[in-house]
């Protein structure tokens, strides 16, 4: 069905097209939120994403390869607004529980506040090999291939993006161990 409405969209049917965006349009939404850390701009870059796709989509080859396509669309995207943004927000943004991004019933608030400030110190590009692989638990080579980088690169950034983030929760943890510890 999915390769149906891909046909009819690259010939120009807007609704086949609209079709499209409210398929994938979620999952570009949570897969933007968590690359940025920032619904608006996560927002801002799924629009971006499909109006790129829309001007586009003749392009596109094999149907079938309409969602991978698309991430990689959003990835660019998502790096393009990264760029925009002068500074990153000091303060948390609470995002909501319900969603297609879900709450994360496993973690304390503590630990969810941990991990968001380490997942924000890490680049954009660590964030969205981390993403694809963690979050959407694509290969490498398909997380390379929707980023349009090569296996090599992908390999490297998410193995230096799980060292930087372990590196950046020990040294919150060490930062936070001796303040816990009260004199009686």
């Amino acid at each position: 069905m999915r390769d149906g409405l891909v046909e009819l969209a690259q010939r120009g049917d807007a609704e086949a097209f609209d079709s499209l965006a409210r398929m994938t349009g979620d999952r570009c939404l949570a897969i933007a939120v968590r690359i940025l850390r920032d619904l608006d701009l996560a927002e801002d870059a799924v629009q971006t994403a499909l109006v790129t796709a829309w001007t586009e989509l003749r392009s596109l080859r094999d149907p079938s390869r309409f969602e991978p396509w698309l991430h990689r669309i959003l990835t660019n995207a998502c790096y393009a607004e990264a760029r925009r943004r002068t500074r990153w927000s000091e303060g948390l943004r609470i995002l909501p529980d319900a969603g297609t991004y879900g709450p994360d019933d496993y973690l304390t608030v503590d630990d969810r506040d941990l991990l968001e400030r380490a997942f924000r110190r890490l680049t954009v590009e660590q964030r969205a090999v981390l993403v694809f692989h963690h979050y959407l638990g694509l290969s490498i080579s398909e997380v390379a291939l929707r980023i349009g980088i090569p296996d090599g690169t992908a390999k490297s950034r998410l193995h230096h993006a799980t060292r930087a983030l372990r590196a950046s929760l020990e040294a919150d943890a060490r930062a936070t161990a001796p303040s816990q510890e009260r004199p009686a």
